[in-house]
């Protein structure tokens, strides 16, 4: 395989495959190798970009300024304010310096201005007040990472500001690089983007903004700490300045970052290249918009065309089916009149026979019978009748009834044995089961569940009722514990004096209960006993028909006047129980009361079914009642007490 090789002066853009070997099986004896030429193949190779890097600044290269004025104007006590970069001489190169330059410049200060090198040269030295002390506190400030770190990020000589009005209507690119590029050696990433140009692409625009919308700034300001925690007495005390200098750091920290924030808003709103790019967009979305629009307009007239052509063949449907209806109307209206003409026919034809009867007894019932046969007889059978009755007369029109009859009695033969057939198997299909036994064992179950589940429950009754069914005793054709039947046989072992049972309502139930089923057994009257007294009626010469139309009328009348004041007198009988069962609360009942008002809250659904059913021989209406009377007497105590405070 060949090889690519790339130089920064002479990069190379194409990939040679330049030879290539091959094993060939040229006979019977082992494979030969053989040279394959192969066909050139060019690929183009991305160039890395060249970086230029400024040449390493050397110690022994450097000029070191020595400004002995300056340095005799310091005061020792002072030296956290002053100039560390000035002082040992590198004022110019400042946080450019490296670790070499700043350690050249030190012993250089220290062969000049030593307090022993000045004294051999006979200059007075003050031990407490000696501006060596700043050269000295200059190197460790400088010499270490951190504190350097520290310095460099309150830096006097740094440009804190931003571009003012004046500088913004002059060159964009040229005012703003050089802000960027000032602000750009606190980031925390190495790399960071430029400005640009107006020739920049949206991408490298977009990343540029990026970047410092999302600036990680490394500068902190503990050099500028009020407070030296190293000077604190104890470890309270340090904590506490500990406390106040972080709150102070991120203060100033929050300032600057408000402060780049605000660089890369002013740049934004400026930037040409970003009114150019929300013009495009702009003007894109616009094409968009117009091209959905018209699109849109597009697919409406579309859809009102086809909407017209649905709409004229529904129109065209609607005509034919219109047509279709009038045609079967008519053809309606002439079976009517044709209908019509054959019942007067045959009407007249017996009229003026005499309706072929010669017992007057019998009149009516043939004229009944004949008005049977003319509502039930088709167009085609009254022809057929009336053409029997003109060639035959009174013999067609007698056949004619006895046919009629015998069709309503198989009718009615047919409906009975349906409903005689059905009878027996609903009969047969109903399994009877026998109520629940109360015997020694359930009763203890009951005594049990009743401590067991205490006043309150939810759903007590039920959960006491499933307990029995899970724990009782029961005979093979018996049925399960109902809440209803748990509850009633609880109430008939609880109630023990006379104020506490309901033998009052329960005779007087009973009592309605046997009136309203003495009245229901009046009215109810079995369909087949109908029949049977059809049968033996004779209403001088009334048909059968008629005579159970007019029967069953009667029934169904006097049963609807007999529900409705059925349901009037069970009204006010209740109304009668309501008031005849007015018994005075007991303390326990009190009790329970007040527990099952702070068990079920105003938010439970069912609230007073719920109290009620914690509450024995007493209903939902005598609990509210009961509730209402204490709230009143409550309302009426806080009013007396109200009037007497304010007496």
């Amino acid at each position: 395989m060949g090889e690519a090789k790339t130089a920064l002066n002479n990069p190379c853009k194409t990939v040679a495959l330049r030879y290539r070997f091959v094993f060939e099986n040229v006979g019977a004896g082992e494979p030969e190798l053989k040279f394959s030429p192969h066909p050139l193949i060019q690929l183009e190779v991305e160039i890395p970009e060249v970086v230029q890097t400024e040449p390493e600044l050397k110690a022994e290269d450097f000029e070191y300024t020595d400004n002995v004025e300056y340095l005799r104007s310091l005061d020792p006590k002072e030296w956290k304010s002053q100039d560390h970069y000035k002082v040992l001489g590198i004022e110019d190169l400042r946080f450019k310096a490296t670790e070499d330059v700043i350690k050249t410049a030190y012993r250089k200060k220290v062969l000049k201005h030593h307090p022993d090198k000045r004294k051999a040269l006979g200059e007075e030295i003050k031990p407490d007040d000696d501006y060596f002390t700043n050269i000295t506190m200059a190197y460790e400030t400088l010499g270490n990472i951190q504190k350097r770190r520290a310095y460099d990020s309150v830096d006097p000589e740094f440009d804190n500001n931003l571009p003012c009005g004046s500088e913004l209507k002059n060159d964009f690119y040229k005012v703003f690089s050089y802000y960027f590029k000032l602000n750009s050696r606190w980031s925390e990433r190495a790399k960071v983007p430029e400005l640009g140009s107006e020739s920049a692409s949206r991408q490298d625009v977009e990343k540029f903004y990026s970047f410092w919308y999302d600036f990680k700034s490394w500068r902190e300001y503990s050099y500028e700490d009020e407070e030296d925690k190293d000077k604190c007495q104890d470890r309270d005390e340090r904590r506490y300045v500990d406390k106040l200098n972080k709150a102070e750091r991120l203060r100033k920290k929050k300032e600057e970052m408000s402060r780049i924030r605000t660089l890369v808003d002013l740049a934004y709103n400026n930037d040409p290249r970003i009114a150019k790019f929300k013009q495009e967009d702009k003007d894109r979305k616009l094409a968009v918009k117009r091209a959905k629009q018209t699109a849109a307009q597009q697919k409406k007239e579309e859809e009102e065309r086809i909407l017209k052509e649905v709409q004229l063949a529904k129109e065209q449907a609607e005509a034919v089916e219109r047509a279709k209806i009038e045609a079967k109307r008519q053809e309606r209206e002439v079976m009517k009149k044709a209908l019509k003409k054959e019942r007067k026919m045959l009407r007249d034809t017996c009229k003026a026979n005499n309706y072929f009867n010669e017992d007057s007894d019998k009149t009516l019932h043939y004229i009944t019978t004949l008005e049977a046969m003319c509502e039930s007889l088709s167009l085609e059978a009254l022809e057929e009748l009336n053409k029997n009755i003109k060639n035959n007369g009174k013999a067609a029109f007698l056949k004619a009834m006895e046919d009629h009859e015998k069709k309503l009695e198989d009718e009615r033969q047919a409906h009975l044995n349906s409903v005689k057939q059905k009878n027996p198997e609903e009969k047969n299909s109903s399994v009877i089961k026998v109520a629940p036994e109360w015997n020694e064992e359930n009763l203890q179950l009951l005594v049990k569940s009743v401590n067991l589940f205490p006043a309150g429950t939810n759903q007590r009754w039920e959960v006491i009722a499933n307990f029995l069914n899970q724990h009782g005793v029961f005979k093979p054709d018996s049925s399960k514990f109902t809440a209803k039947i748990v509850l009633a046989k609880a109430k008939d072992l609880q109630s023990t004096d006379f104020s506490k049972n309901n033998l009052k309502e329960q005779a007087n139930k009973k009592a309605f209960d046997t009136f309203k089923k003495d009245k229901k057994n009046v009215l109810s009257v079995d369909e087949s006993d109908i029949s049977k007294k059809l049968d033996e009626v004779s209403l001088n010469g009334v048909s059968k028909e008629v005579k159970k139309s007019s029967l069953q009328n009667g029934i169904i009348k006097a049963k609807a006047g007999s529900e409705e004041k059925e349901a009037k007198e069970q009204s006010n009988k209740t109304e009668k129980f309501v008031r005849f069962d007015s018994i005075p609360w007991t303390a326990t009942e009190q009790q329970l009361l007040e527990q099952a008002l702070k068990t079920y809250n105003a938010s439970t659904p069912e609230r007073w079914e719920r109290i009620s059913e914690c509450i024995p021989n007493r209903s939902k209406k005598e609990c509210m009642k009961r509730y209402k009377e204490l709230v009143e007497t409550v309302k009426a105590k806080k009013a007396a007490q109200a009037a007497v405070t304010g007496k």
